[in-house]
């Protein structure tokens, strides 16, 4: 009995008690996070071919993404970040802006139908563009260049026509996303900033520029970071378009390398080194744009 109550005693001591609350997510991170990135580390260096079958080759497998599939897969990743970062900051922000405005008529509704694709699956929104994207002069794509005077385009089979499918795609479900991120971020922003500027005679562009944007920066930091990370993780959408190999490997993104690699080819080692180096990427370039945007100011 006394025991138990030493116990119970020691729970609701104040130094046991935080740790008791951060104790599922430290599992959490240390079973879901950590131990993956451990095992894909070691996996990187060896040659798995079955359950039990594992042999250490050292850098062998990271010597191998030295050839033209993983240069391809490296430059469709950052064509297609580039492309949606480049989109999913500047027209978001916008419409934040116009969305933030009181006097708009009917902005719920426009809040409303620019978030739905966010709801809707990728492979739902993925179909449909197919079929948008077809090769009949009928599909939509085609028939909208058609009131141009345009040829149809073949559009899932080109590279750059390939690139803009995607890009389209991932715009179409990421904009409302985002709007709410700028949304939430604009009511942090005083009344009073925006009523000075008026009395020293600012127009809209001005205050736009000189304090939206500026007292919106740690949001526009945590967007860009999270596209980065979207952007070179994508996989979905190039599934939805292609479901197996696209055409000249115009949708294989290091992603969908990863997982042509290990699932198609039974190479889960040299899966695991793509994997490794995609990792890399990742949080070199977010440390870049960090170092730009001046997160990392010293004191």
């Amino acid at each position: 009995m006394n025991k138990i109550k030493k116990i119970h005693n020691t729970i609701n001591s104040l130094k046991v008690i935080p740790y008791v609350f951060v104790l599922p997510f430290i599992i959490t991170f240390l079973l879901f996070f950590l131990y993956p990135i451990i095992s894909a580390i070691i996996m990187s260096f060896q040659d798995i071919a079955g359950f039990g079958d594992v042999t250490f080759v050292g850098f062998k497998n990271y010597r191998n993404l030295l050839n033209p599939h993983y240069y391809n897969a490296l430059r469709v990743s950052f064509s297609y970040t580039f492309l949606t970062i480049a989109i999913l900051i500047p027209v978001p922000l916008v419409l934040a802006v116009l969305l933030n405005n009181k006097d708009l008529p009917g902005r719920n509704i426009f809040r409303s139908s620019l978030f739905m694709p966010a709801l809707t699956s990728v492979i739902v929104g993925g179909m449909f563009f197919r079929f948008a994207f077809g090769t009949q002069p009928t599909a939509l794509f085609n028939h909208i260049i058609g009131w141009f005077g345009l040829e149809p385009v073949v559009w899932l089979q080109g590279k750059w026509t390939g690139m803009l499918a995607m890009v389209i795609l991932c715009v179409w479900r990421w904009t409302g996303v985002n709007i709410v991120y700028f949304l939430a971020g604009l009511q942090g922003i005083p009344n009073e900033l925006y009523e000075s500027a008026d009395i020293d005679g600012a127009n809209g562009l001005q205050k736009f520029f000189h304090i939206t944007v500026p007292s919106l920066k740690p949001v526009i930091i945590f967007v860009t970071t999270i596209s980065v990370f979207g952007g070179f993780s994508m996989f979905a959408e190039s599934f939805a378009y292609w479901t197996s190999r696209s055409p000249g490997d115009i949708g294989l993104t290091l992603v969908a390398y990863i997982y042509q690699t290990g699932f198609n080819y039974n190479n889960f080692g040299f899966a695991a080194a793509i994997g490794i180096t995609l990792l890399v990427i990742i949080m070199t370039v977010n440390l870049i744009q960090l170092k730009i945007f001046g997160f990392f100011k010293e004191d």
